[in-house]
């Protein structure tokens, strides 16, 4: 993987693969991006920084990339915020606004932006060959970032610690700044505090727990009410995990708990019993589905939020890609794409507290107006027999919405078939399966999936009905598949690359009749 600065840049005006670049999901023009970093609102826009790599499409030459949005939806491209050099580069990392300016940044009346990144020091520098954590500060909303003299501020002298995540405690013995960072090879999450963001000090560690194949990597701690009810307070931990997520490769878990200003105590409901693995590949497995997954799917990894937002919304985006096959996306010349950005919230499952995800759709900035969905179907009740209703096609330059509620009654399942072709042989197959209460992703179809070994796949999730009823959210664009379950208390995303003539969608039961509540499709740009 190159980390060399001469990269040949992309052509911007080679033919490429327009036909595969998303509508509503943010994609570097011409350049590699991978995990997001530095999610912050500030100044009435949202600002997403993000792994980049400013001379290529493939891993290197690690930078931050920068774009902002007023609407979550679309996003403008700004020039490299923090660019490698010749002494580091610029890996993960998270941004604050710095109110109190505990930093000596900014001014109160004007509090500076705040980077808190990883140096990855390159060899001949003073730190080679480590990790540590370093500080850039933005005085003009985001503009342009300095670097402070004094990185870095946190090192322990290793070569795998990084990912800093930073936020604001507040609580009943004092203020002050926490970061959340990976021991990425130890999978550990150690806390750190501060009180003006230069000198850290240890606090604790969590960690190893639940999935921990071999490496821990970008941590996030943030409190969310329990079904909205601010007497009930949970902290909701995310690590990304790579390898050994749950559908292969790369992927996130969670874990529910509480948080002290000092110490993470996960829930007992969060943990899960990673002994029997040692019974058999049976038992490992079974132990990984019991585990808190973000998300089901093959692509969605490296979640982050935002910090800043607005009434105390949480809302996070992921990396749209898995390690597995991540430099071989067969898009030109860009590469890669981020989720959507969801919105989390927990709610009390069988007792215990859970997240649910939610994307963000109708994100409104102030005086301005998202265009409006175009609504290509809208059905109520009606019975689907052992049949296959045909539903508007894929719309070029578009993204799909459709929403289903299904009374699956006594059929053995049923399946939308995506971007599929005449003859039926193509297609993305997501299907319920009513005997085995699973949810499946099938790709292995899709269109262009020969380009690596390890892309062909078939992802599954357990969903439970209720009342009997299914309910589905699931956003198509032109290369992805984001489906939001039962309210989204089950997420499954995965890349799909279709070809460009296969655009037909349907939906069919099998084994008996299945009662479609509601069936809506629509089209957003």
């Amino acid at each position: 993987m190159s980390s060399r600065l001469d990269d040949a840049r992309p052509e911007a005006g080679a033919a490429g693969t327009p036909g595969l670049r998303p509508a509503i999901h943010f994609t570097a023009r011409d350049t590699w991006l991978n995990d997001p970093n530095g999610l912050v609102y500030h100044d009435g826009l949202y600002h997403l920084f993000y792994q980049n790599n400013p001379f290529g499409n493939v891993w290197g030459n690690m930078s931050w990339g920068h774009a902002t949005s007023t609407d979550l939806l679309h996003w403008t491209e700004l020039p490299v915020a923090i660019p490698c050099d010749e002494v580091e580069d610029i890996f993960s990392g998270s941004i604050v606004v710095d109110h109190g300016n505990t930093s000596g940044f900014g001014t109160e009346n004007d509090p500076a932006l705040v980077a808190i990144y990883t140096s990855a020091f390159k060899p001949g520098s003073e730190h080679s060959g480590t990790q540590a954590q370093s500080l850039a500060y933005s005085t003009d909303s985001g503009k342009s970032w300095r670097k402070y003299e004094g990185n870095p501020v946190l090192t322990r002298g290793t070569a795998h610690f990084r990912d800093p995540k930073v936020f604001r405690y507040e609580g009943p013995a004092g203020d002050w700044w926490v970061m959340a960072v990976v021991g990425a090879q130890d999978r550990q999450v150690l806390f750190y505090r501060s009180f003006d963001l230069k000198s850290w000090e240890l606090l604790s560690d969590f960690g190893p727990a639940n999935a921990d194949a071999l490496e821990w990597e970008c941590p996030d701690l943030f409190p969310l009410a329990v079904d909205g009810d601010p007497a009930n307070i949970k902290w909701v931990l995310i690590v990304s995990i790579n390898p050994g997520a749950i559908a292969g490769g790369s992927g996130s878990q969670y874990f529910v708990g509480d948080f002290d200003g000092t110490t993470f105590t996960p829930d007992p409901s969060s943990l899960v019993d990673m002994s029997g693995g040692t019974a058999g590949e049976g038992s490992l497995a079974q132990a990984l589905r019991s585990c808190l997954w973000l998300d089901w799917g093959r692509d969605c990894y490296a979640s982050v939020s935002f910090s800043n937002v607005p009434d105390g919304r949480r809302i996070i985006i992921g990396w749209m890609n898995n390690w597995d096959y991540a430099n071989e996306l067969p898009t030109a010349p860009w590469r890669s794409s981020m989720t959507l950005a969801r919105e989390v919230r927990l709610t009390a499952v069988n007792g215990s507290a859970r997240l649910v995800q939610q994307p963000v759709l109708a994100e409104l900035a102030a005086g301005e107006e998202l265009p409006a969905a175009k609504d290509q179907m809208n059905a109520d009740t009606f019975e689907l027999r052992n049949a296959a209703l045909r539903l508007p096609d894929a719309v070029p330059g578009s993204a799909q919405i459709i929403e289903a509620e299904i009374l699956p009654g006594s059929a053995d399942r049923f399946d939308f078939r995506l971007f599929g072709s005449s003859d039926g042989s193509k297609g993305t197959i997501l299907s319920y399966n009513t005997t085995s209460a699973q949810l499946i992703l099938d790709r292995r179809q899709s269109g262009n999936t020969c380009f690596h070994g390890k892309f062909a796949s078939v992802e599954s999730a357990p969903v439970d009905l209720e009342n009997g009823v299914l309910k589905l959210l699931i956003v198509v664009d032109h290369c992805s598949v984001e489906v939001f379950i039962q309210g989204g208390k089950v997420v499954l995303t995965d890349l799909i690359f279709p070809e460009p003539e296969n655009t037909e969608n349907w939906l069919s039961a099998e084994g008996g009749p299945a009662t479609i509540l509601k069936l809506a499709v629509s089209t957003l740009t």
